[in-house]
C-alpha cells in the first residue's frame, strides 16, 4: 500500500469537513438505493466467501462464530439498507455549538464538534460493517481506510464497488473518502502511519485488538473481550430471569454482546427452575470454570453462586471486560447500588445485555463499541466519531491586562 494511499485520505478528510449536510444526505440515500438495487450481486459474492469459509471451518482454521458473523441473509441486508437510511435521517454532528461563553466583553470562546479526520478500521468477518462504517463516516465527515478479513474479500470488494458507484454519481462528493485495503502488508502499513490516521478502530477477537494496540502509536478506539454478565439477585422474578438470561444468551451467541456469566444469589429460590429452562433452551451451564475470562460466544455459560450483591459486583468488576453487565432484581435500591458501582460501559436492570447496540440505542449504526474511558464510550455512533475545537473571537485583547489586573474575566454563559 503506497503512501499516496493515506495523504489522498488525509486530503478528503479536509475537504469532507466543509461538506454540506445535504451532499452528504444525498450521498447516504444513493448509497441505500445503491444496496438495494444490487442485493443479488452482493449475495452471490457473500455466497462465495461462505463456500471458502466452510473448507476453513472443516480445517479448524476458522470458528464457527466468525462463519456465522460472515453470513448476509435477507435480515442482515435490510438492516443495512435501513442502517443507512436511519443515518441519513440522523441530525448532522458536525458544527454544533457545544459551548458559547464570553469570557470578557467581546471575547467570546466557542466549542464547536468537529470531525476526527481519517479512520482506520480493521475488521474480521461481518462484511455489513462496511456499510455502517462508510454511512457514519460521511455523516461525521471523516475518511475511513478499511481493512475487511480475507474470509469475507469478495463481499467487501462488491459492496464497496457499490458504494463507491454511487458516490460517483455525485460530483460535489470529494474522491478518496472511502478506501478499502486487504493484505496483512496493509495492516502493518496503516499501523504506522500515525502522521496520516487518526484513530484506528478494531473489530474483531481479543488478538486482533491486542496486536493493535500494541504495534501502533495511534489512538485505538475498541474492546478486546465481550465478557457480559447477568447477576440474578434474590428478588429476581423468575420468568422475567428466564427470558433474560435465554435472550442474552442464545438470540445471538457470537455476539459480543452475549452473556457470558451468569451470577445468582444463593437466597434466590427458583434457581432450579431457572437452570431447568436454560438447559431446555440448549444453554450449557458449567459450574466454577478454570477462567472467568473467557468468552464462549456459543451456547454456554460460566456460573457462579454468591452470598451477597456486593459479592456480585466484586466478580464483575473483577472479570468483566467492561462491556455490558444486567441484574435482574425486583428491589430498586439494589438495582441502583449495583448500576453505580459496576464499572462499564453499559449495566442495566432487567433487560438482556443484547441490547448494547448502536442501532437499538437510536444511533442508527455504530463503528463498535468501546470499553475506553476516554472519547467515547459504549456503541459509538455519530457523535463519537466527533470530536471538538475551540475558537476565540476577540479585538486585539492580549493576557497581560488580566495578570496585571486591568482587566477581569467575566465567564458568562451566551447559551
Amino acid at each position: 500500500m503506497d503512501e499516496f494511499k493515506f495523504i489522498n485520505a488525509k486530503t478528503a478528510a479536509k475537504k469532507l469537513a466543509f461538506l454540506s449536510s445535504e451532499i452528504k444526505n444525498r450521498a447516504l440515500l444513493n448509497i441505500a438505493e445503491a444496496l438495494e438495487n444490487n442485493r443479488e450481486e452482493i449475495f452471490n459474492a457473500n455466497k462465495k466467501d461462505l463456500l471458502e469459509a466452510e473448507t476453513l471451518v472443516k480445517q479448524g482454521d476458522l470458528s464457527q462464530a466468525t462463519y456465522n458473523r460472515l453470513k448476509l441473509d435477507e435480515n442482515k441486508m435490510r438492516d443495512m439498507i435501513q442502517g443507512v437510511v436511519d443515518i441519513y435521517e440522523l441530525e448532522d454532528p458536525v458544527g454544533k455549538i457545544l459551548l458559547l461563553r464570553e469570557l470578557d466583553t467581546g471575547l467570546v470562546l466557542t466549542k464547536k464538534s468537529c470531525p476526527i479526520g481519517v479512520l482506520g478500521i480493521i475488521f474480521e468477518a461481518r462484511p455489513d460493517v462496511i456499510t455502517q462504517i462508510s454511512a457514519l463516516a460521511i455523516k461525521s465527515s471523516n475518511a475511513v481506510i478499511l481493512k475487511g478479513g480475507k474470509e469475507s474479500v469478495n463481499t467487501n470488494k462488491t459492496i464497496m464497488n457499490v458504494i463507491q458507484t454511487a458516490l460517483d454519481k455525485i460530483d460535489e462528493f470529494p474522491k478518496n473518502v472511502l478506501t478499502q485495503v486487504f493484505s496483512r502488508e496493509d495492516v502493518a502499513e496503516m499501523l504506522s502511519q500515525d502522521k496520516y490516521i487518526d484513530l484506528i478502530i478494531p473489530r474483531g477477537g481479543n488478538s486482533l485488538v491486542k496486536f493493535i494496540k500494541e504495534n501502533t502509536k495511534i489512538p485505538v478506539l475498541g474492546h478486546a473481550d465481550g465478557i457480559c454478565h447477568i447477576f440474578v439477585d434474590k428478588t429476581a422474578d423468575l420468568e422475567k430471569a428466564k427470558r433474560i438470561v435465554i435472550d442474552a444468551k442464545t438470540q445471538y451467541p457470537s455476539a459480543c454482546n452475549s452473556v457470558e456469566t451468569l451470577i445468582i444469589h444463593e437466597e434466590f429460590n427458583a434457581k432450579d427452575e431457572l437452570l431447568t429452562a436454560l438447559d431446555e433452551a440448549g444453554i450449557e451451564i458449567i459450574f466454577n470454570p478454570e477462567t472467568w475470562h473467557k468468552e464462549y460466544s456459543d451456547k454456554i455459560l460460566s456460573c457462579k453462586t454468591v452470598s451477597t450483591l456486593e459479592e456480585a459486583i466484586e466478580h464483575i468488576n473483577e472479570y468483566s471486560s467492561g462491556h455490558t453487565e444486567a441484574i435482574i432484581t425486583e428491589n430498586r435500591a439494589s438495582a441502583d447500588i449495583f448500576m453505580n458501582a459496576v464499572d462499564s460501559a453499559g449495566v442495566y436492570h432487567n433487560a438482556s445485555t443484547r441490547f448494547a447496540d448502536g442501532f437499538r440505542y437510536g444511533f442508527g449504526a455504530e463503528v463498535g463499541i468501546s470499553t475506553n474511558k476516554t472519547h467515547a464510550r459504549g456503541p459509538v455512533g455519530l457523535e463519537g466519531l466527533t470530536i471538538y475545537k475551540y475558537t476565540l473571537q476577540g479585538y486585539g485583547d492580549i493576557v497581560k491586562d488580566y495578570a496585571d489586573g486591568l482587566k477581569t474575566f467575566k465567564h458568562r454563559d451566551l447559551l
